[in-house]
């Protein structure tokens, strides 16, 4: 299905504009007036991340008007695998201003707007606002149901792309560009269970894999604002790099969609964090009382070293995980054991026991099961291996 162009075409490009798109302007599809219609868009890319680092460059490099760049954190190191707008200067800098350089660096044609905030509740209407098109490279499952409600609610057409380890999606996401167009709400109605799926972080990403759907997102926008081709709304593209395999799979609108449905329950804005969850309930009870600091770790394993006390500290995360940093004197049980039941058998029913992970999430969510099997005393480690590498033992390295 074609649609309009999002954008009318601006007066006319430039002798320096006509030379740097010179390779669109002979494409019959796009030309003169795709190229002009290109240059009075503005486009908002959430996330200067992973997906975010292909799309501005490569919505820049088409001549994009204004690019609005959505982003609070700072580049780290362990960005660099994928996020090839930033480099090796950047580290410790804000992403958002980093990548506002690099985009001055392919196109200083474009105007940029740096939203160096938290998108939130609060703010996020105000800052979609005045833009055509946004491109969704969020993380996280709360963020992403946010921007969809709120992008149906202002009536803007969102171009969505996710990624985790080999695999990839994407797909446009604009009932307001027909009645029987889907929203996110329609593929996904509710988030998976709290923990259930690994974020980046934890399950890691192919970096290259960003390019690939960043890649798509920037052509489904290009297509959506000059009006050619057929953008995959209502279609979800599914990619998977080892088998190098593409999909496309129908997607419907949901009658019963509590967004754009018939008769909808989500009216406004609500609590997504709450909606998604951190951890389940379970976790939270679990972790209530019975999570300790890694300064208190410490001390609690060198009294083990002086047979002052026995316990035995669990790493919950996977092997590879295990081999880049560890707390020491800990055994490695991943989580995957702990859900199948096989980790029961592997704990000492007179010692306590004390987990941990990355960052607290997983060990929340084994520590319910662990009490839940009548180890009353099991505590957890908060920040995990993260806080241990960060306040007790820099030497290590992160991830």
């Amino acid at each position: 299905m074609s649609f309009a162009p999002l954008v009318e075409p601006a007066a006319e490009l430039t002798t320096d504009e006509v030379r740097r798109y010179s390779r669109h302007l002979i494409i019959p599809d796009v030309g003169m007036t795709g190229q002009k219609r290109l240059k009075n868009a503005k486009v908002l890319v959430i996330g200067a991340g992973g997906l975010g680092s292909p799309a501005l460059l490569y919505l820049a490099a088409a001549g994009v008007g204004t690019l609005g760049i959505a982003e609070f954190d700072e580049v780290d190191e362990s960005n660099l695998q994928r996020q090839i707008i930033h480099g090796m200067s950047d580290i410790g800098r804000p992403k958002a201003v980093s990548a506002q350089e690099s985009i001055a660096e392919v196109n200083p044609l474009v105007e940029v707007v740096v939203h160096n905030e938290r998108l939130d509740n609060d703010n996020v209407k105000r800052v979609f606002e005045g833009y055509d098109l946004i491109v969704d490279g969020t993380d996280n499952f709360a963020t992403r149901y946010m921007v969809n409600d709120a992008a149906y609610f202002l009536g803007i057409p969102y171009v969505w792309g996710s990624i985790y380890r080999f695999d990839g999606q994407a797909s446009v996401f604009a009932p307001m560009l027909g009645e029987d167009l889907p929203c996110y709400r329609c593929l996904y109605p509710e988030p998976p269970p709290p923990g259930m799926v690994p974020s980046c972080a934890e399950g890691g990403v192919l970096g290259v894999l960003c390019a690939s759907i960043g890649s798509i997102q920037v052509n489904e926008a290009i297509k959506l604002l000059t009006g050619i081709g057929e953008p995959i709304a209502g279609k979800l593209m599914i990619y998977d790099a080892l088998e190098m395999e593409y999909r496309k799979l129908k997607v419907r609108k949901d009658p019963n969609c509590a967004l754009c449905g018939d008769n909808p329950t989500v009216t406004d804005l609500i609590d997504y964090d709450a909606f998604c969850g951190a951890v389940s309930d379970e976790a939270a009870e679990a972790a209530a009382g019975s999570t300790i600091s890694v300064s208190t770790l410490e001390q609690m394993l060198k009294e083990r070293e002086a047979g002052e006390r026995d316990f035995v500290l669990v790493d919950v995360r996977e092997p590879n995980e295990y081999e880049i940093n560890k707390i020491p004197g800990s055994v490695l049980i991943p989580k995957g054991e702990f859900l199948n039941g096989n980790a029961l058998g592997q704990l000492p029913a007179d010692k306590q026991v004390v987990m941990h992970c990355k960052s607290g999430v997983r060990s929340a969510e084994t520590l319910a099961i662990v009490k839940g099997a009548g180890y009353a005393d099991a505590v957890h480690v908060g920040g995990g291996v993260v806080a241990w590498v960060s306040q007790i033992d820099p030497s290590q390295p992160t991830y």
